[in-house]
């Protein structure tokens, strides 16, 4: 039976501000995006997936939207938008959404800009026809007659989730920072207008969406307060009276039937807050017509601490290899049967880079292998593949010994300013006298700023992003470690990139393939059988997640066919025999 072209596609996620500089102002943009299509064609890329370039007063980097029909002037015009779809559909590919290739725009319709012209009306007036388009509460009294929020809920960016409007004399709901009101999709005409907005941007081309938070956009009735889960804090995680909420299924399959239906495109959504697997499965499964696959951040939260008192991503612990083979392998045969499709990726805007994550960023070689190891990883999984930039060069994290004002992210400034405030309230002491350094380990291994400095195209000045003063500064290795060294090296990390990816393709197997773990037990390789079953085609994976060399014995695995040939691995070749993996070793396997 034929696949949906989507499920064999690779989706590159483009982050605009920070992929190239045409104009130098400081800024990416869409023609430098146009000017860089080559390379992603030759990468072997089929989708484009844009984070927004709509009109914004880019509070939170875009995702704090004014106005969803025109481009934001840092990255260009609607024009500059046409010419970039022009390029990449003449390249056969999508702009997400996807196709060989494709371009895919972020969708976010949970809330807009404060700025935005439906937020600036509802604000003006309680009488006004778009007061009901955001949520709007009165203020809550104590016993002395101070003013509270409505609730106890506290933004995901720190502080309460409600903001005070005075000249109204109430509160709006904001989950995130306060310049991003979440709409009020209770109400039928904000949904028409969400609606509405996603014809425009696909009658103009757009191959699809990626669906912000999509899972957020129905809140619990009566807006309850939240467990008290720390004391010592005025605001508490409400993630349970807001996430997957109580018409979100209603929501997306009236979206199926006004929009979507009418379409051949794809759909992702992004789904936070959520661990259940069952909750998950509602948006997928097929036969439910909502969207093709979620997000799910199970493997993004490996290496965070499990405590809830305090839970924030830009926490850290150290995670074992079980735990990593646990989440893979479970999501891997999750309702395969009834058809739940994956989306695989390892790394995007909101997550640090996963070579200094998952791999080794303490030496060159060692950053290469493991980056490979990792790309082996990937590849070798069922569910359709999305790529960050930059990922395809092994970039890492940037150095430990930047000070804090490198760090422009909103979530690392805000979850900064929480904890330095709490410590002072709870020992009395001055700001400078508050010990940090735990946090700002965080950061160095946590912070989203680490996905979002420059892309390193050359050895020039500003790793050849921009002629200009980067708005962000760039990483500190981009003279040796950039595109134009690793495209003249055959060995390179993108040259092994477009070697995986070639491979993923030439073997339908490893997209479509039945997943089997094996040797579950070793601590330090990651090894397992894709099998097809309609044509009985194997591949075999392993993978050392060590700098040590370990020894495997083949022997011991079952239906391991010696006519197994070796078709993708980061060193050279061998036999399948009982043998060794050296540090941070991938190979892939396959039956004739």
């Amino acid at each position: 039976m034929a696949q949906p072209w989507w499920k064999s596609s690779t989706i590159y996620q483009i982050y605009p501000v920070s992929f190239f500089d045409s104009n130098g102002d400081g800024f990416g943009d869409l023609n430098g995006i146009t000017s860089k299509l080559d390379y992603l064609k030759e990468l072997g890329v089929d989708i484009l997936w844009l984070s927004p370039i709509y009109k914004s007063p880019l509070a939170d980097m875009g995702y704090d939207i004014s106005d969803y029909r025109e481009i934001d002037s840092r990255y260009g015009t609607l024009q500059d938008w046409d010419n970039l779809l022009k390029g990449v559909h003449d390249r056969g590919m999508k702009l997400i959404l996807c196709l060989p290739t494709r371009t895919r725009m972020d969708l976010v319709v949970n809330h807009t800009s404060d700025e935005h012209e439906w937020f600036v009306k509802s604000r003006s007036s309680k009488d006004d026809p778009k007061r009901d388009w955001y949520i709007w509460r009165p203020p809550k009294y104590d016993s002395e007659g101070n003013r509270h929020p409505p609730n106890n809920w506290r933004s995901v960016f720190e502080g309460s989730a409600w903001d005070y409007d005075a000249d109204t004399d109430e509160y709006y709901l904001h989950l995130y920072i306060s310049k991003q009101p979440d709409l009020n999709w209770a109400n039928p005409a904000v949904r028409e207008a969400v609606y509405d907005l996603m014809r425009f941007w696909l009658d103009r081309g757009c191959d699809g969406f990626r669906m912000d938070v999509i899972n957020i956009i129905s809140k619990v009735d009566g807006l309850p307060d939240a467990p008290i889960i720390d004391a010592n804090e005025p605001f508490q995680p409400a993630g349970m009276h807001f996430a997957n909420g109580p018409r979100v299924h209603e929501y997306l399959k009236e979206m199926g039937n006004k929009v979507l239906s009418h379409y051949d495109i794809i759909t992702v959504g992004e789904t936070p807050f959520t661990e259940s697997m069952d909750a998950l499965m509602l948006y997928v499964l097929p036969d439910r017509k909502e969207l093709n696959m979620v997000f799910q951040f199970e493997l993004m939260e490996l290496d965070t601490p499990k405590t809830v008192k305090d839970w924030s991503p830009l926490m850290h612990r150290q995670w074992k290899l079980s735990e990593l083979k646990d989440i893979i392998s479970r999501w891997q045969v999750f309702k395969s049967e009834d058809g739940f499709w994956n989306a695989i990726f390892i790394e995007n805007h909101d997550h640090p880079r996963a070579v200094s994550r998952f791999g080794n960023d303490t030496t060159d070689e060692l950053r290469a292998l493991s980056a490979k190891m990792l790309a082996i990883l990937e590849v070798t999984q069922k569910g359709t593949l999305y790529i960050y930039q930059g990922q395809e060069l092994g970039l890492k994290n940037f150095p430990p010994s930047w000070k804090l004002e490198e760090y422009k992210d909103v979530a690392s400034q805000n979850y900064w300013n929480r904890i330095l405030e709490r410590r002072m309230r709870e020992t009395g002491k001055e700001a400078n006298e508050i010990d940090m350094e735990d946090v700002f380990e965080g950061f160095r291994r946590k912070a989203r700023d680490h996905a979002r400095v420059p892309m390193q195209w050359d050895s020039s000045t500003n790793a050849g992003f921009s002629k200009g003063v980067p708005w962000m500064r760039v990483n500190e290795d981009y003279e040796t470690w950039n595109a134009s060294c690793q495209l003249e090296d055959e060995h390179s990390v993108l040259t092994f990139y477009k070697r995986a990816l070639e491979t993923r393709k030439q073997y339908p197997v490893l997209i479509f393939g039945e997943y089997e773990l094996l040797i579950p037990e070793h601590e330090h390789v990651f090894a397992y059988r894709r099998t097809l079953v309609e044509s009985g085609v194997q591949a075999l994976v392993l993978l050392n997640f060590s700098d040590k060399v370990v020894k495997i014995d083949l022997s011991a695995i079952e239906k391991v066919s010696d006519a197994m040939k070796l078709v993708l691995g980061n060193y050279e070749g061998s036999d399948i025999d009982s043998f060794s993996l050296r540090s941070y070793e991938g190979r892939v396997y396959m039956s004739s």
